[in-house]
């Protein structure tokens, strides 16, 4: 049987869609592995003209996932920017946004916030507000609205997105279906083929899957979720993954220095001088207690 080289576009359990040029493949690992990602590609050896067998994950760029106590889950590979998607109501989870913020830094992935439903004008101010926080962090906020002004909104977003690997991640009730949607032409069709393929009856936002927009663009949907345990991040990569951190690092007095209640602290000192949010530190102690507490 042939070997060809494909990316993986969708995953659920352990079935996965993957696509080379036009041809899409039913593919399963391997025994009961399923360590394997939307974005990956792979070497697939078929099976029939359709289905195949993934015999190997060819070394990624990038790796983002999140992870309890008990288990991670892939979100996604080779991904080059992180959109994480908000809106002026429902209310969003800061803490949820913090952790995406967390992990994309820690992935190597640059992230942009997208403020969705900026025509809901009586939240909108409130919400500005809440945002300016992480603009100050350095991170870009991008207003839209996709469903009372579509065309403004491809106008913002399209540019951001050409010639890169996208993956958009919010809570429920954002509005990121509406975006999805915008952005990609035929997405509802792509979903009821992959759904078909992968047969998950209605399931259709219980998976993630990749949708690609010529040759080099591609945009990775991810499902709504209220949570994002980070507890696969060491120390080391946690302190990192602050970027107001950095200007601390190496300043402690104590080389080992866990930046929690040890003398002479950096980071304890920035945030006493107002340098570091409080709820970033927070965070920060919160995250390293997670990590502390893994059993897998």
């Amino acid at each position: 049987m042939t070997n060809v080289t494909a990316t993986i576009i969708a995953a659920h359990g352990r079935h996965y869609l993957a696509q080379t040029g036009t041809i899409k493949l039913q593919c399963v690992t391997r025994g009961k592995k399923s360590d394997v990602a939307v974005g990956d590609v792979v070497d697939l050896k078929l099976t029939s003209p359709n289905q195949g067998v993934i015999e190997s994950i060819a070394e990624r760029k990038t790796l983002l996932y999140r992870s309890d106590q008990y288990k991670s889950k892939l979100l996604a590979a080779n991904v080059t920017q992180l959109f994480i998607v908000v809106a002026t109501e429902p209310g969003f989870a800061d803490d949820l946004v913090s952790r995406a913020l967390v992990a994309a830094e820690a992935a190597g992935i640059a992230a942009h916030i997208v403020l969705n439903k900026i025509d809901v004008v009586e939240s909108l101010a409130k919400t500005r507000r809440r945002l300016a926080f992480y603009a100050g962090l350095g991170y870009p906020v991008h207003e839209v609205s996709a469903r009372a002004a579509p065309d403004a909104a491809c106008a913002t977003l399209s540019p951001l997105l050409a010639g890169q690997a996208t993956i958009l991640i919010g809570q429920s009730g954002m509005g990121k279906s509406s975006l999805i949607n915008l952005l990609v032409p035929d997405a509802d069709i792509a979903v009821r083929e992959i759904s078909a393929a992968l047969d998950t009856g209605k399931h259709t936002t219980t998976f993630t899957r990749l949708y690609r927009i010529g040759e080099d663009t591609a945009i990775i949907d991810s499902p709504g979720f209220q949570e994002f345990g980070l507890y696969q991040l060491t120390e080391g990569m946690l302190e990192r993954a602050f970027p107001e951190f950095e200007p601390c690092l190496g300043h402690c007095k104590f080389y080992n220095c866990h930046h929690i209640s040890e003398p002479e602290c950096a980071v304890l000192a920035a945030v006493k001088a107002g340098a570091i949010a409080p709820m970033r530190h927070a965070l920060y102690q919160q995250l390293l207690h997670e990590a502390s507490q893994k059993l897998y």
